[in-house]
Formats: structure tokens, sequence, C-alpha cells
């Protein structure tokens, strides 16, 4: 068994193997779910190391036919994307087992879907078949639905907008609304994908489902004028695309932590890595026809998310609103057709994952405390939770662009790749959106952990505990390690940019 297969099977096999401990034993569900985000961590650790940057390309390949008679394939391997988003991946669920440690309810169900969602991400992001790519997309997707339908939180979400109707008939509301929201969505844009792959697979020849056949075959202009926007339209519903984006802050509100840490640390990517690694590859005629609105569009997605999260008083939907706006920066990256855009947005899905991912952490732990989100009733946390403070303003900073920080180089490679791009206009709005983003990081700071508050609203707060450090250590270290070395990923990241970028300008292959 190869490397890869490792990364992604060993947390499927730590979920199975939940299911055969008693619902009584959570120290044993605990340990097994450590152990298989244990050995992808350290997987995918073991790939960064043999990657070979020298060579560059696709490594550490794996081979087993599973339907030669469809050209359908058991076929895997790693580029410098896939290493640093194996590792984003590796980290933020190793974080998130540690963060729902204390977790009662159902905890074995939990815990396994939680890592059947994980390998699924695992599998997307080295998957070189179109049909295994497309499984492992819709196995990471759909656990969604039942992690937030049975162990979200209804209070705070409404069920309206212009479908309310319907959700009053059906009796939907609450966490139930936000799960079959985002599983509506969701499967709405898996649909326009795989609309898209049928048509590429079919013209292709229709007897593989090889991305790199598949990507080394020139297609027609009137498939590429369709499918590019089918895939952008697809993958972007996942990646938050405006306006398409109306199922995250739901689910993100409604999520328990460790699932709005996967959601939003790890799951969004996958929509803008479909996008770039398979449409803006494999469809360069299409990427060129489209390419100005999604720009265009990415830049609405900066600032309006960055409006909306400002408008806020729930402290998720903050943190939710800003991931909306925080990828599209991602998505301007990639529609800057540039090599400092695609590194800074390879980049950004990175430093978006840790810094969100310890943002959720230290919500769920507020949260616990609190016993509510609303950032104007809480107020002088930091005299009580010190090290909560610390790592929630690092998170905010590093949110905000703050040199030395993760934050600081995507952001600033985006910017650059905008600014260099046939429509450097893109840059102004975006910084904009940074400067927005300044405002009410530095303001939610402010009310929660340095304003007065109510009399009653430090009554039952208590700073970080146990094994509530590790996520935060984990998470907050990435920040400062990767703002400080953003090296270490970039020429992962470079080398795959190097070799695909040329591609999606019509370079051939």
């Amino acid at each position: 068994m190869g490397l890869l297969s490792v990364i992604i099977l060993a947390p499927l096999i730590a979920a199975a193997l939940m299911l055969l401990v008693p619902d009584k034993s959570r120290g044993a569900v605990r340990a097994i779910a450590l152990a298989g985000a244990s050995t992808s961590l350290v997987g995918s650790l073991l790939a960064a190391f043999r990657y070979d940057l020298s060579v560059g390309g696709v490594q550490l390949r794996e081979h087993v036919e599973i339907v030669p008679s469809m050209g359908i394939a058991w076929k895997l391997g790693a580029d410098g994307w896939g290493i640093a988003l194996l590792l984003l991946t590796a980290i933020i669920i190793f974080a998130g087992v540690f963060a729902t440690w204390t977790m009662k309810d159902r905890s074995k169900e939990f815990y396994a879907l939680l890592l059947l969602l994980v390998a699924g991400v695992f599998g997307v992001f080295v998957s070189l078949d179109l049909f295994v790519f497309f499984l492992f997309y819709e196995i990471a997707v759909l656990p969604m639905y039942l992690l937030i339908g049975i162990w979200g939180s209804s209070k705070e979400v409404p069920a309206g907008g212009p479908l309310a109707f319907m959700w009053k008939r059906l009796d939907i509301g609450g966490k139930e609304y936000a799960a079959m929201k985002l599983t509506l969505m969701l499967m709405l844009g898996s649909a326009l994908i795989l609309a898209a792959f049928l048509g590429m697979v079919d013209e292709a020849g229709g007897s593989t489902w090889d991305l790199e056949v598949i990507q080394a075959h020139g297609f027609s202009t009137d498939l590429q004028r369709w499918a590019f926007p089918a895939l952008w339209i697809g993958f972007g519903s996942l990646a938050g695309l405006f306006p398409w984006h109306t199922w995250s802050p739901d689910g993100h509100a409604s999520a328990p932590t460790a699932v709005s840490m996967l959601h939003a640390g790890v799951l969004m990517k996958l929509g803008a890595f479909g996008l770039i690694r398979v449409g803006m590859v494999c469809l360069p005629e299409g990427t060129e026809m489209w390419c100005w609105v999604v720009g265009t569009v990415a830049v609405v997605n900066i600032v309006w998310g960055a409006f909306s999260a400002a408008g806020q008083t729930d402290l998720k939907y903050v943190v939710a609103y800003s991931s909306v706006s925080h990828m599209g920066i991602v998505l301007l990256g990639a529609a800057t057709m540039t090599a400092a855009g695609w590194n800074g947005a390879i980049f950004q899905m990175v430093a978006h994952g840790v810094m969100t991912g310890l943002f959720f952490a230290l919500v769920g732990l507020i949260y616990d405390r609190a016993h509510h989100r609303d950032i104007f009733k809480m107020g002088g946390f930091a005299s009580k939770m010190p090290a909560v403070a610390v790592f929630f303003t690092l998170a905010c900073l590093s949110s905000l662009g703050m040199p030395g920080l993760a934050g600081f180089a995507a952001e600033l490679l985006v910017f650059v790749g905008a600014w260099e791009s046939a429509s450097s206009w893109w840059a102004i709005p975006a910084i904009l959106g940074a400067f927005v983003t300044a405002l009410y990081v530095l303001r939610a700071v402010r009310a929660i952990f340095w304003g007065e508050g109510p009399p009653t609203a430090q009554a039952d707060i208590r700073d970080a505990e146990g094994t509530e450090w590790v996520a935060l250590l984990v998470l907050g270290g990435c920040i400062v390690l990767f703002g400080v070395a953003p090296d270490l990923l970039v020429q992962y990241i470079d080398v795959a940019t190097s070799e695909w970028l040329p591609k999606a300008l019509g370079g051939g292959l």
C-alpha cells in the first residue's frame, strides 16, 4: 500500500473500528479517532519530506485498476499543491479531534462521520482519476448533513429566506434548516460538476477518466464555453462563491466546533482546488472566456463578505462571513492567471485554513463558557481567559494581514498578482475588503476581551484547560510558522504553479 493510500485509508479504518467499540467506551473512541488523525498527519509529513522539489510534477504515484472497461482506476499522485493541502487537512483534523475531546453525545457516531469526511478531503487532493475525484468529493460533502443536523445547535439559525414557506410546511428550522440548505445547494453544485465531467470524458473518447489523459486532450471551444462556467459555479458553490454562498454562514453557525473547523478550514478549499486543478488547467479557452467574470465576482465576494461580517453581532456569523470574504481572495488569485496570484491562492487556502480553524476552536471555548455568542453581551474576558485572548488576537491579526503572520504573505501574493493581471483594478476593491476586515476583527477583540460588558458577562468564564490547549497551540503555531517562514510551503506551491499555469494559459501539455 502506497503512502497516499495510507493517508486516505487511515481515517476510514479508524471510523470502521469505532463501530466495533461499545457506546459507553468514550476513551477508546477518542483514542481511535486520534490514532486515525495522527496516522494521516505523520503520513502527510512523510509525503512532504519524500517529495523531490528539484523534480516537481506529480510524485508518490499509485495505480490500481478498478473498472478497466470504463477506464476507472485508483490512481493517486501528489503535486506541490497536493502536498500543501494534505498538510493543511491533516493539521486541522488533528486539532479538531482535541477541540471536541469532551464531547459526550453519541461521540462514536460523531467521530466516525468526521473521519469519513476527512478521508474524502484527502482523496480529492491526490486523485488523478476524475471518477474517483468526484466520489471522494461527495464523500467529503455528504456527512455534513448528519454532523450538523444531529450535533449542531439550532436556536441561532432561523429558517428564513425565499423558501421559508417550504421549510415551515416541512417543519424544518434551526440546525435542520441549515443542514438541508447546505446539502441541497452543494448537491446542485455537484450536479453541474458531474455534467461537465461527463462532457469532458465523452469528448476525450469516453474510454477513460484519467485526469492526465483528459488534461492532454484539446477540448472543443463549444464544450469549453459551457463546461467551464458549470465547473466554476459547481465548485464555487462549495468555495463560498457569491451569490451561492448563503448556505455557508448558516452551516457554520449551526455546526459543532470540529465540524466548523473542517468546514471552513478545508472543505471550502475543495471547491477552489477543483476549479483551478480541473477547470482552469483542462479548459484554457473556457478560462480565457470567463476569467474576467471569475475575478469580478471574486472581488464582490471579498467586499460583500467583509461588510456582511462587519454587520454581525453573533461571533460565529462574524467568522463565517469572514470566510466568504477570504475565499474571495483565493478565487481572485486564481482569476489573475499569474504566478504570484496562483501561489497566493493556494497559500491563502492554507493560511485561511489554519486561521479559521483556530477561530472556530476559540469560538467553541467562548460559547462553552459564556453560553451565547453575542459579542456585545461579552466584555472583559481577557482578565479571566488571557490565553484565549492571546490566540484570538493572533487569529485576528492574521485575518487582517499583519506582517509576520500567515495571512499577510498569502494576501500580498494575491494582491500583487491582481495588480499584474489584465484587470489590475481588481486590486483596489480587494484591498478595501482587507481594510474592512481590520475594522470588524479589531472591534470583536475589543468588545469580547477589553470592553466592560454587562455585570453578568464573566459569571462562568475560565481559560483554556487540558486538551483544549492542543488545538490552540498547533494552529496558533502554524500561523506564526507559515508567516515567519512562508517558503516552507511556497516552495511546494510554486513548483506546481510553474507546471500548471502554462497549461491554463493555453501552452499545451
